[in-house]
């Protein structure tokens, strides 16, 4: 029932979050379990061992969701999925496939996006990847662990529907279409019940509504009740803990543990391992084609990359553009990942200017030294790390003065100007200064930078090197431009140089909105929680007994007061102003969208769309088609429209035209009613709009579905226990 710490599991793979125990006398050997959302995280150094074990740093999931292309993350997945193997390990903890609820969340750079369609499409093409090599996955964090406050001890209070529709979608399209080896259940509780002790949530939804025929194991220290996360049908707590042990002894004594339960628990472990590579003996080789892999990391990295302005064609640089005045601490000291346990170990990082120079860009030595210098005298001394797998406070930003930006305008041809962010497991962000706000260090200096090359005509490009969402309404009409480069991993300095110089064409596209203000968030007033009073909490044991200050949780509760109203369905349908909305990217050519063609006028268990986008620009690209639906409210509000589809074209050149095929089925056009716990579709007029953004529609067209339809019905489950004032239109 238990990983337990393996006294020997340094023996196996060094720095692995974990193994099982092996049993010779019965030929069961230990599997092992690794971190690596962004790419494998294990140790790169192994005791009397003078080789290094380095990995390949991924970009973070914000930019692989950013390129909606399933085919290019199977390709990540797989690279990714040879490293686990090669490594002997057996099963990659991940992906995280969380929603973002809110832009604030410490690990939403782990996670896809605010829709569960892209969640459950990305992540799905990730898990396939992975497991074509041979090796297991951990969906993680099921679920609803939408924040990292408090996260051991915080009661998410959400109603069923909003379970349903938002934070349960995407998992049940990764459990159906790619059937991972294993799931992660949850530290946070759902509605009372802690995830891993919650059989409502592991064993009627998972197991008996969608399917799932895997195994089911805790994170690191999860829940508080070894005998109900048996009971719930969590099969395996990790890693373990002595008191774990007492309790499940104790319980089958008492008769509190049946038999049946753990023979059920047992033999999803064993299934578990009777499919890994150290089963069957795989003898790995310590060397996976790190090389092949990081060209895989270089495109996807490009690919994913927002272009967010573009005013008078700033972007892609001239060819006789190639002085260059690199601004921002970032530039020099390049953000690859976030922190925690979507962290890797890898070989190298090429930041922003060494990528510049890669390209043939020539970097003003000058403004270089001074934050170089200054980098330098930064660190000297700094503590290294905020916590346990926290990162490092961040170093303030090089004050820029006019003097030092009118003399680099005077020398350069023009002005990069770097914002860096970063964030990870542990805890969330801020939605002040030099988090979610700029600093008054940074609006200063993109404000002289500006000044100073504008008055000589020449250009200021904002690259954002951020994991997740930050405010950019109150600044963005300042530069000429503005790449969302995320956290692009190792090859980062060589991606975005990439696109600075156009050898690739932007085509990423935004799986999360950019509001106005941080207020304007529909879970802003919610978010991460509220810690209860003691006389509000009625069981104040720590948690599990095996790390009680374990990331020092309070208990709290976080109301999902805003319901499926969550993202761009907040935003399209209450009509609140978004600074960049779900869905949008620029490029360096255009398209138009053309020819949508409907199978018929009236839908009847499922409906193909067709569109022809053709390359109307200059220069080869290519182009993310979203499908939204907008249904009729009989039975139950709706949202303004919703993402029922996405294709991206291939490379189109110029004048070129191709085709895109859209498959709607009865469960598209379904919602989730509690009444009947089931999922129903009404009858009415539906609205099909094809665009390039959830704003900008291109073509529409319509159908009718003359009668309701029950899709299917579903376990009575996770009923809150309080009434929840949801929002309605």
């Amino acid at each position: 029932m238990e990983g337990l710490f393996n006294p020997d599991a340094k023996d196996l793979v060094a720095g692995a979050a974990g193994s099982t125990y092996a049993i010779p006398r019965l030929g069961i050997p230990s599997i092992v379990v690794a971190d690596g959302p962004a790419g494998l995280r294990i140790s790169p150094t192994r005791k009397n061992d003078n080789n290094t074990y380095y990995c390949t740093a991924f970009p973070v999931a914000t930019l692989l969701a950013s390129t909606w292309d399933t085919e290019l993350i199977g390709n990540v997945g797989k690279a990714m999925g040879n490293e686990v193997h090669e490594y002997g390990v057996d099963v990659l903890l991940g992906p995280g496939m969380n929603i973002q609820r809110n832009p604030l969340c410490g690990r939403n750079f782990e996670y896809y996006s605010e829709d569960p369609l892209v969640t459950g499409k990305i992540a799905s093409a990730m898990v396939n990847g992975v497991e074509s090599e041979g090796v297991g996955t951990s969906i993680k964090h099921y679920a609803a662990n939408n924040a990292e406050t408090n996260r051991m001890a915080l009661n998410v209070i959400a109603g069923t529907r909003t379970l349903r529709e938002i934070y349960l979608r995407g998992f049940e399209r990764v459990v159906k279409h790619a059937q991972p080896w294993t799931v992660m259940s949850s530290y946070n509780l759902i509605n009372g019940t802690y995830a891993s002790q919650n059989y409502d949530l592991l064993t009627k939804v998972l197991r008996d509504d969608w399917g799932f025929s895997g195994m089911v194991m805790t994170d690191w220290f999860g829940g508080k009740d070894p005998v109900a996360q048996v009971a719930a049908g969590n099969d395996l707590l990790m890693p373990g803990t002595p008191n774990q042990t007492k309790a499940i002894l104790e319980g089958v004594k008492s008769g509190k543990v049946t038999v049946k339960d753990l023979d059920r628990n047992v033999t999803r472990i064993l299934n578990l391992i009777l499919q890994s590579p150290k089963f069957k003996g795989y003898k790995y080789s310590n060397k996976p084609d790190l090389k092949a892999h990081t060209l895989v990391a270089r495109q996807a990295a490009s690919e994913g990359m927002v272009l967010l302005r573009n005013v008078n064609s700033a972007l892609p640089l001239p060819a006789e553009a190639k002085k260059v005045a690199a601004f921002g601490n970032s530039s020099y000291d390049i953000i690859t990942g976030g922190t925690g346990s979507g962290d890797v170990n890898e070989a190298y990082s090429v930041s922003l200017v060494e990528g510049l120079q890669n390209a043939g860009f020539t970097i003003n030595e000058n403004l270089n030294a001074l934050y170089s210098a200054y980098l330098k005298t930064a660190k000297e001394g700094k503590k290294k790390s905020r916590g346990f797998m926290m990162g490092s406070e961040p170093i303030a930003e090089f004050t820029i003065n006019s003097d030092i930006a009118g003399s680099m305008a005077n020398i350069s041809d023009v002005a990069l100007i770097t914002i860096g962010r970063n964030s990870g497991e542990g805890y969330d962000r801020s939605p002040g200064e030099g988090d979610f706000q700029l600093t008054a260090v940074e609006k200063e200096t993109m404000k002289v930078v500006a000044d100073a090359f504008h008055a000589k005509g020449k250009k200021v490009v904002v690259i954002l090197n951020v994991g997740g969402v930050i405010e950019t309404a109150s600044w963005k009409d300042i530069p000429d431009a503005i790449l969302l480069s995320w956290q692009a991993g190792q090859e980062s300095g060589n991606s975005i140089a990439d696109i600075l110089t156009g050898k690739v064409n932007p085509s990423g596209k935004l799986a999360c909105t950019f509001p106005v203000r941080y207020e304007d968030v529909p879970s802003s007033k919610d978010f991460p929680g509220k810690v209860l009073a003691v006389t509000e909490v009625k069981d104040k044991k720590p948690e599990n007994g095996g790390m009680p200050s374990f990331m020092n949780p309070k208990p709290a509760e976080d109301v999902y007061s805003e319901g499926i109203y969550e993202g761009y369905r907040y935003y399209s349908t209450f009509n609140v102003p978004v600074s960049y909305e779900f869905g949008f990217g620029m490029s360096y050519t255009s398209f138009e969208y053309s020819n949508l063609k409907l199978s018929s006028p009236k839908f009847s268990g499922k409906m193909t769309l067709t569109a022809d986008v053709r390359n109307s620009g200059k220069s080869e690209g290519k182009e993310v088609v979203e499908l939204y639906i907008t249904a009729p409210a009989k039975s139950i509000d709706k949202p303004a429209i919703e993402l029922k589809g996405f294709a991206k074209t291939r490379l189109l050149k110029p004048g070129e035209t191709q085709s895109v095929v859209f498959e709607v089925t009865k469960d598209d056009l379904a919602s989730f009613i509690p009444g009947i716990s089931a999922w129903k579709a009404d009858s009415g007029s539906y609205t099909v709009k094809l665009g390039s953004s959830s704003k900008e529609i291109r073509l529409t067209g319509s159908f009718i579905l003359a009668s309701d339809i029950t899709v299917k019905k579903e376990s009575q489950s996770l009923l809150p226990q309080v009434k929840i004032n949801e929002l309605k239109p």
